[in-house]
């Protein structure tokens, strides 16, 4: 690779050799995602085999995923697309990550359209296999060194986000909200005592978006962290993913009431049994791996409400269509007969 340019390997690439005969396949050598697909950065297939993310725009280093892919390669993790190689621009005064490359999973589907597909048809079978998943990925990242770098209150973080939420969510909603502020509080409350489940290297932006249903299973990405939260720590207790991955289901729920016309009974019905499913495989997994410290189930809830306080923050900055996800949760936790 010349110069100014460097690349970081984990993984060998498949062979893109070819024979004379071979150069005219019929089959793109390069194609896109198309228009229907959301994404921050822009990714291209090249030849059916692999994905390069460009980052658009670099990102200076230091950045999570370059050392998150090395340390999974390490830790022998494998449910996720293959991590192959960074591309990396270095000058005399700073190094930018500008692309990643990883191996290319057939027949993939993100969470928001498989998971929309399960919840619709009323299945949460395949929840164990998340909760499980999920629980390989952090007994793997747990073993990630880190520097023990200051944190941010998880209460007073929390607190934030909901006066934010509160702040910025207006008309009928806002009103709404504004009424449930004092039980959101008392349920964001068990995070003012001591923390102590281990802080671990955490995904940082784990939904049902990030998980693919592909030809042969499932597998995580992304390992970029959340991009709408700046101030977020690498290591926190495995129940903000977790957390972020239950509230997730809800907000699928949402999605197939909204574009299914799913049953909201039968929407809500689904994601219980779906979160109990995910949550119950998990803690199986630690319980078999002897690491059960590492995730404090009382935690769980007050992320979750902070969680829906940030979709809601997200909402009203960067996309209002989505607040119906974050409030039809919201309305279906408190409602009328469960306010105190």
């Amino acid at each position: 690779m010349p110069a100014p340019f460097a690349v970081r390997r984990f993984l060998p690439l498949p062979t893109l050799s070819y024979g004379v005969g071979d150069l005219h396949t019929g089959a793109p050598a390069e194609r896109d995602f198309g228009p229907h697909v959301d994404q921050t950065n822009y990714s291209v297939v090249v030849d059916e085999q692999v994905v390069v993310k460009w980052l658009t725009p670099p990102v200076p280093l230091p950045h999570p995923t370059p050392e998150i892919f090395a340390h999974l390669v390490d830790a022998g993790f494998t449910d996720t697309a293959p991590p192959y190689a960074a591309l990396i621009l270095a000058t005399d005064t700073h190094e930018e990550l500008l692309a990643l490359v990883t191996g290319y999973l057939p027949e993939a589907r993100d969470g928001w359209e498989w998971c929309v597909d399960e919840a619709a048809a009323g299945n949460a079978d395949f929840a164990a296999e998340i909760g499980r998943l999920a629980a390989d990925l952090h007994l793997a990242l747990a073993t990630l060194p880190s520097a023990g770098a200051a944190h941010t209150s998880a209460a007073s973080r929390a607190e934030a986000a909901l006066a934010e939420a509160l702040e910025l969510t207006g008309g009928e909603d806002g009103a709404w909200l504004a009424t449930r502020a004092g039980r959101m509080r008392q349920e964001l409350a068990p995070l003012q005592d001591d923390i102590t489940s281990p802080r671990i290297r955490i995904h940082g932006d784990l939904h049902v978006g990030q998980i693919l249903r592909w030809r042969d299973g499932y597998a995580v990405i992304d390992f970029d962290g959340n991009p709408t939260v700046t101030d977020a720590a690498p290591c926190q207790p495995a129940a903000r993913d977790v957390a972020q991955l239950t509230t997730s289901l809800e907000h699928v729920a949402q999605v197939a009431i909204k574009r299914r016309g799913t049953e909201p009974a039968h929407a809500a019905a689904w994601a219980a049994k779906a979160r109990a499913g995910l949550l119950a495989a998990y803690g199986r997994r630690l319980a078999e791996r002897n690491r059960p410290d590492l995730l404090d189930e009382r935690l769980i809830r007050p992320f979750e409400v902070e969680q829906e306080c940030r979709e809601l923050i997200y909402a009203a900055r960067h996309l209002p269509r989505w607040s119906y996800a974050p409030m039809g949760v919201l309305r279906t936790w408190y409602q009328e007969e469960n306010i105190t």
